[in-house]
């Protein structure tokens, strides 16, 4: 072959390599090595990454954080089990403290943050973090939106392997397309699947008595509602909505993401210490009030064990408690005239009476309280506090130094979106952004 044939050859050859890396999407412009151990990610292949794979979990840490410290071995352990699946999840792990611009892509405020990407879409993970329950969850998070189950020992399977992090959802009868399109839409809230066959024995179990059923399963909180039908799409979704969050919530830092999700207005209980055993007793009345109410979230929360957050609804050491209001999910609280705390015998009574009072509008609307400056000056001291805010005032009146006008700020906030600062506190290491285990 002459030198101009060879030379024409070579051309159209990187001609058409050139084409190839315009129109191929970046999933072949990097190789990874996948071996059953974590990958160490950054801003250059973090989003060739998350195209590569069907499946990617990504821990989002920092090297200061002691909480993904503690998460670190038990991603080492889990690597190598899930990249063996059938299906296999890919471990990986990016330092978002270091690279912020990942981090303000997908919006990570604590550490760890804990993200299963699927077909290069994210969605929060919120379930357990030890390697052998991780494995067990991810295996069902990568399963169908909707399992089909065959037998009763299908059933068992099934309810054992999901866990109990998120509430179950059990077609008794039903056909998988009955729940399929909303099973897609709550997949990250839930579990979803259809029994085909089963036994009298699993409908004494899960106790109902007649098909199709729809049964919704809380595990943790050993709580289960049934759904007879008509099996309408709004209906059926409607149950599911409801039925997302168990009768009575505790509230955490986990918890308060999923009140986000629900646009009810949330009974929130405040008890002193909610271990206690007046308290359990207090919460079993919240739930028949629950089932009965289902307009609403109940929730509690002891000062004992988040005091700034109580302390946003005008709740102190001094404070009568239990005490119960009615919280938006934003900054807007009601304190129920007549009914600010709930005291003495036949508390469900004083339960039903402070729910007829709030829809009948004898209420005080108020505004969440600044319980993280109160953290702030119990944590500092007044006189550091004051040093604090002079020079902040100092270093903007610089600043703003011969501008024709201010700078307008964004005063609207999410009171319970931690990015440094707050208008409320949480507690232990999760002012330090650090996320609980």
């Amino acid at each position: 072959m002459s030198s101009y044939y060879v030379l024409r050859l070579i051309i159209i050859i990187a001609a058409l390599n050139c084409i190839n890396i315009i129109i191929i999407p970046p999933i072949y412009c990097h190789e990874f090595d996948i071996n059953g151990k974590v990958l160490e990610l950054d801003e250059s292949n973090f989003e060739a990454a998350i195209s590569a794979f069907d499946f990617i979990f990504v821990d989002f840490y920092a090297p200061w954080c002691g909480h993904c410290k503690r998460l670190s071995p038990e991603l080492d352990k889990a690597a190598p089990l899930l990249s063996g699946l059938k299906k296999p999840v890919v471990i990986a792990k990016i330092d978002a403290d270091k690279y912020s611009r990942i981090a303000s892509k997908y919006e990570i405020d604590g550490f760890p943050t804990l993200k299963i990407f699927m077909n290069g879409v994210p969605t929060d993970y919120r379930g357990p973090r030890k390697s052998d329950m991780l494995v067990r969850y991810l295996k069902k998070f990568v399963a169908p939106d909707v399992t089909v189950l065959e037998s009763d020992s299908g059933i068992t399977e099934f309810v054992e392997s999901a866990g109990t992090s998120f509430p179950i959802f059990i077609g008794f009868g039903l056909e998988e397309s009955a729940i399929s399109n909303l099973a897609v839409r709550f997949k990250k809230n839930a579990w979803f699947s259809v029994a085909k066959d089963f036994s009298e024995k699993t409908m004494n179990l899960y106790d109902f008595d007649k098909a199709p059923a729809l049964l919704a399963l809380h595990p943790n909180f050993n709580e289960q509602t049934i759904f007879y039908g008509l099996f309408e799409d709004k209906l059926v979704e409607e149950f599911i909505k409801q039925n997302l969050l168990p009768l009575t919530l505790p509230i955490t830092s986990e918890s308060l993401k999923l009140l986000k999700d629900d646009k009810r207005n949330i009974v929130l209980t405040i008890f002193e210490d909610e271990t206690h055993y007046e308290s359990k007793k207090f919460i079993k009345l919240l739930r028949a009030a629950a089932s009965a109410n289902r307009e609403f979230v109940f929730a509690y929360v002891g000062f004992n064990q988040w005091q700034d957050f109580a302390e946003a609804f005008e709740v102190g050491r001094k404070t009568s408690l239990p005490k119960m209001v009615v919280w938006d999910g934003n900054e807007i609280f009601s304190s129920v005239i007549g009914s600010e705390s709930i005291q003495g015998e036949d508390q469900g009574s004083q339960i039903t009476l402070f729910l007829e009072r709030f829809r009948e509008g004898k209420v005080i609307e108020k505004t969440l309280g600044p319980s993280f400056t109160g953290y702030l000056m119990s944590l500092l001291g007044m006189r550091t506090v004051y040093i604090l805010i002079f020079l902040f005032a100092v270093v903007f009146l610089i600043a703003t130094i011969g501008k024709e006008e201010p700078l307008a700020g964004d005063n609207t906030r999410d009171p319970f979106h931690y990015t440094g600062s707050t208008s409320v506190a949480e507690p232990d290491s999760r002012m330090s952004g650090e996320k609980e285990d």
